[in-house]
């Protein structure tokens, strides 16, 4: 089977360096099912055509293959038709470039290029509509047309010749086929796990949640288990969908200000306790990872003793709430200078969470589904590691004290969890010992003798090498 991507954007030659493939060089990779070609047909300065041809052992996928169905058999369509086969080859021959990074032409690698993508033989479930479907609204010119069968009379076959034509980031470009092909083929040469949702929000995590057909393609992705897609499904509303008031830390400041007028909110005194701990470990660089609309942000930048503050949050709508907050387009330049705010998810590491003196999670873990709380703390105590880490959740202890809240409900709707001071306190000091962190805990809010504070805060301090 084959791909292959071109580029007229002078000088087109520079492929080379957005796939990390020289074009005068042959590659070759060696995967489970057969071995993948890299090479380049054409390589003209106004040019240049790159290549991914995969040649698939049929005997040794029937071999690896458990189970019945159409891989069990040695006669079929998947050495020749494009498929989750060819996702993984494209995976395993252009690795860095699916992530966009590209040290020789950074600027390159950030931009829109046009590039047509042709996959001459793919099996598509749902034939030419389908395919338009999915790439359309992706910003591709979309070319299929379907292969007859022989004799004529039998119809269309089910194998496009697909041709992708437009102006699009070549990281985005290699992500769409990773997702799509096995999407439209409707099928996987291998076992759907748990693992696949990572892979899929990876991968689609900047366009699958604003896709119009996001559940089609989150169900045949994951191989229609139900499990899988309705958690997938969760994750990518809560990057791209989620409403800034429905987030518990995304309370607008000014309402916050009114009411302190009468009384002193738990949101307030969450916040002064947080900058408390910050100035007794003379944290100067300061994350505030999962800002909602910005309160805490907004304080620390007041606050002349941060002298930087990074500001991040999975959803794209609360980063547009905090820009309001915030001020941004009137923020004087020399505040403007000490802040940093972007999109990031707290599960998936990122280097630009290095170099902070203390990290802040206020209000954050209790939206994460349990299981993905270990990617969480390889991101924020393994891979950021900054010197300083403050955790506050709601303590489920209190919350007999709302007289609103029924019986065990959680305080949000969007709360995946809510841990009593036991829990909170077992989870602080294990994630502290696998990451070399001693976990001292505060109370926040009006302490009660048996049910103790509404907010339970820990300090996470890095031990001395």
């Amino acid at each position: 089977m084959l791909l292959t991507i071109t580029t007229t954007r002078a000088p087109a030659t520079d492929l080379g360096y957005l796939l990390h493939k020289h074009p005068d060089r042959v590659q070759s990779f060696a995967l489970s099912a057969g071995t993948a070609h890299v090479f380049y047909p054409e390589a003209e300065p106004d040019r240049c055509t790159a290549a991914l041809l995969l040649e698939v052992d049929p005997v040794a996928l029937v071999r690896d293959r458990k189970g019945g169905g159409e891989l069990a058999q040695y006669v079929n369509d998947r050495p020749y038709a494009a498929s989750s086969l060819l996702a993984v080859a494209i995976k395993e021959a252009f690795r860095t470039a699916l992530t966009g990074r590209c040290d020789a032409r950074p600027e390159l690698a950030a931009a829109s290029i046009p590039l047509t993508l042709h996959v001459p033989a793919l099996r598509c479930r749902g034939g030419r509509t389908l395919a338009d479907r999915l790439f359309a609204p992706l910003g591709w010119q979309v070319d299929a047309r379907a292969e007859p069968f022989t004799p004529a009379e039998w119809g269309d076959s089910p194998y496009l010749d697909l041709r992708l034509t437009g102006e699009v980031r070549l990281a985005d470009a290699l992500n769409h086929l990773y997702v799509l092909l096995p999407v439209l083929d409707d099928t996987k040469h291998y076992w759907v796990a748990a693992d696949e949702v990572d892979k899929l929000i990876r991968a689609g995590g900047g366009w699958l949640a604003g896709h119009p057909d996001k559940e089609l393609i989150t169900r045949r992705y994951l191989a229609h288990q139900k499990r899988l897609a309705q958690s997938a499904l969760a994750r990518l509303a809560e990057a791209d969908e989620t409403e800034p008031d429905e987030l518990d830390n995304a309370v607008p400041a000014e309402d916050e200000a009114a009411e302190a007028e009468t009384s002193k909110p738990l949101a307030v005194q969450r916040r002064a306790a947080i900058v408390a701990v910050l100035h007794e470990r003379g944290a100067r660089r300061v994350g505030d990872l999962g800002c909602g609309s910005g309160a805490l942000t907004r304080e620390l930048l007041a606050d002349q003793r941060f002298e930087h503050v990074t500001a991040t949050d999975v959803s794209a709508r609360a980063l547009q709430l905090a820009a309001r907050h915030l001020r941004l387009d009137q923020m004087p330049a020399p505040r403007r200078e000490r802040l940093t705010i972007f999109q990031s998810s707290l599960t998936y590491r990122d280097s630009r969470l290095a170099g902070l003196d203390a990290a802040v999670l206020m209000e954050v873990i209790e939206h994460l589904d349990p299981d993905r709380i270990p990617a969480l703390e390889r991101v924020v105590f393994g891979a950021a590691a900054p010197a300083t880490v403050v955790v506050t959740t709601p303590n489920a202890e209190y919350n007999a004290h709302f007289a609103t809240l029924a019986a065990g409900a959680t305080r949000h709707p969007d709360h995946r969890f809510e841990w009593t001071r036991a829990e909170f306190r077992a989870w602080a000091e294990q994630a502290g010992q696998r990451y070399g962190y001693q976990a001292r805990f505060l109370p926040v809010g009006p302490e009660d003798p048996a049910d103790g504070p509404p907010t339970q805060l820990a300090v996470f301090e890095k031990e001395a090498a």
